[in-house]
């Protein structure tokens, strides 16, 4: 009898375990889910970002760069192709609006002195206001 017992009170102890673990899977779940809704984007984001490291951890092998390597070069020319396109393009249109670097130069270190001169104003009057009133 006694072992009756005992065994019952290990039955009883494995059952509350692994309603436990059942408990502690279903809150997990929910809670993924619940994230899973509330930001989507961020969740996809952490899927690239695990599957990226994953890629980058794993060995490159001989099949994997003659299969990608051809479409990789054509995708990294045409990303070169289009960023010298793009900074041609924004180069000659500053050109024509008349805005180049000696000018952007100018118009903040203008800026940066007119924020100084504000600022010594400013102060000049708040320590005249002391003064006074002391």
């Amino acid at each position: 009898m006694i072992d009756q017992d005992n065994s019952r009170t290990a039955d009883e102890d494995g059952s509350s375990a692994r309603q436990r673990a059942i408990e502690a899977y279903d809150n997990a779940r929910e809670r993924a889910s619940d994230t899973l809704g509330e930001a989507p984007l961020i969740a996809l984001a952490g899927g690239l970002a695990a599957g990226a490291l994953i890629a980058a951890l794993l060995p490159r092998t001989q099949t994997e760069a003659r299969l990608v390597g051809p479409t990789a070069r054509r995708v990294k020319d045409s990303a070169r192709n289009a960023l010298n396109a793009a900074r041609e393009t924004g180069t000659q249109r500053l050109d024509e609006l008349g805005i180049s670097r000696e000018k952007g130069e100018e118009t903040i270190r203008n800026l940066l002195g007119s924020i100084t001169d504000a600022a010594k104003a400013s102060a000049t009057a708040a320590a005249d206001s002391v003064r006074n009133k002391g």
